[in-house]
């Protein structure tokens, strides 16, 4: 299965999250592989706790791949290659967890036919030897997007499920943005249509996922006064209400991921020991972790 993860604004979480996703993913057995596709700001291999690639790879990366300046973007397995402790060593039962970062110091770039031809080959032969394989693509209507959506509509690759995650925080401008993205004009939909996807399967593989969300109800908002605690969730309702007006309702949301000080202060896998050892993350982030990545292959209604 292929899974691009997209967002319209920066800020949104959208790598620390698909990051948190395909780590709970491998955990859970599923062989998993991440791209590194934002190709202005390759960081996950911070997130993954690997120092030589916190900025992108200088062994030849998906950036160079795509522009045809090597012929094999450089592997990393993270349980081989993480300075984390907790994420050193496969786990028993898990599964593969492998990184292709992007390059460092690269940067967006035009699409043309040969780099679509270089990526169709790349994602049919990892596809093959992974369960999951997660494009992390950069920020807003970026070529990272329009390659990845050239890809997918290529005959090599309509047999292959795919998913698309739309990320976005749970503020008003971010759902707005959230929208326009994969809905409104020069968006996914309307530029995949150009490049020959059908309208309706393309937007039966679009989900939403929802991050920083605040719980009004939660035991971490103890100490707010009863009006700013009525007034946040009369906010919640209007983000709902706004939402659904839009069509990216709960009908069409994969998940959400709440506030969680960790990932405020550091972009991290939230490992097991985060939570129940060391105690400095929520529960709850990791249970939202673990519902994304198995969603991602759950059956998705046709909405």
């Amino acid at each position: 299965m292929l899974v691009f993860a997209t967002s319209d604004k920066g800020g949104t979480g959208r790598t620390v999250t698909s990051s948190n996703i395909v780590y709970r993913r491998a955990l859970q057995g599923s062989d998993v592989c991440y791209l590194d596709f934002d190709f202005g700001a390759p960081t996950a291999g911070a997130i993954f706790g690997i120092h030589t690639v916190q900025r992108g790879t200088k062994d030849g990366g998906l950036h160079r791949y795509i522009q045809g300046a090597i012929d094999e973007p450089q592997r990393i397995d993270v349980w081989a290659e993480s300075e984390r402790t907790s994420l050193c060593g496969r786990p028993s039962g898990a599964g593969e967890l492998v990184l292709l970062p992007g390059d460092e110091g690269g940067s967006e770039f035009v699409v043309d036919d040969e780099s679509v031809d270089r990526c169709v080959d790349l994602l049919v032969q990892l596809n093959d030897s992974y369960d999951i394989v997660l494009m992390d693509l950069s920020a807003g209507r970026s070529f990272a997007t329009e390659l990845a959506l050239r890809v997918t509509a290529r005959d090599e690759l309509r047999s292959i499920p795919t998913r698309w995650l739309v990320f976005h925080r749970w503020t008003r401008q971010h759902v707005i943005a959230a929208h326009g993205l994969a809905l409104g004009v020069g968006g996914i939909l309307d530029l995949g249509k150009g490049f020959g996807h059908d309208h309706d399967e393309l937007q039966s593989a679009i989900r939403f996922v929802r991050t920083v969300v605040v719980n009004p109800s939660s035991e971490q908002l103890a100490g707010l006064r009863a009006a700013q605690i009525t007034w946040l969730r009369q906010m919640d309702r209007d983000l709902n209400q706004l939402a659904g007006n839009l069509g990216i309702g709960r009908l069409v949301t994969l998940g959400s991921v709440p506030l969680d000080p960790v990932l405020q202060w550091r972009e991290q896998l939230i490992t097991d020991s985060d939570t129940m050892l060391r105690e400095i993350a929520n529960p709850a982030t990791v249970e939202s972790f673990e519902a994304l990545a198995k969603g991602l292959t759950d059956d998705w209604i046709t909405i």
